[in-house]
């Protein structure tokens, strides 16, 4: 029993699952005046960054890949939180706003996830944060760019 919990403990695949469920699982416990999840949030961040991105554009910003963004959105425009027009260069894409009440919800939900930030950081030594925050973006952009579909261009 003994080896395979050490197994689990040395797997990176394993460790970042369940540090993402348990971020999951804060932020879900925090979010008690509303129904938006840690991806619809990372939509909202990505798009109030971004106005007028296109939904491929904002799979690349977000990670999520494309048939779960294009529920989202749906979800997302059904609570009023986004809009979206054909863009005028593609007619078949879509380029993506926030609503008065996406920006309302940005700023509602802000705290909240800062506060999930701060609780998730809370386990490791404060002089180690921004290094690890750092080292997962670094894994992020590696793998990404690492399975990126090569360019057709």
């Amino acid at each position: 029993m003994a080896v395979e919990d050490d197994r689990l403990q040395g797997s990176a695949l394993h460790l970042l699952h369940r540090a993402g469920q348990c971020a999951s699982e804060i932020f879900q416990s925090e979010m008690t005046s509303g129904d938006l999840t840690p991806r619809q949030f990372a939509v909202l961040v990505a798009v109030s960054q971004n106005e007028g991105l296109s939904q491929t554009s904002l799979v690349k910003k977000t990670g999520i890949d494309r048939s779960t963004l294009a529920d989202i959105v749906r979800r997302m425009l059904r609570k009023n939180l986004l809009q979206r027009r054909r863009t005028k260069h593609d007619a078949r894409a879509y380029s993506v706003k926030l609503t008065d009440d996406g920006w309302e919800a940005l700023r509602r939900y802000e705290p909240t996830v800062e506060q999930v930030d701060k609780t998730v950081l809370a386990a490791l030594p404060e002089a180690s944060r921004q290094r690890f925050l750092d080292e997962l973006a670094l894994i992020v952009s590696a793998l990404s760019e690492q399975n990126e579909p090569p360019s057709t261009s």
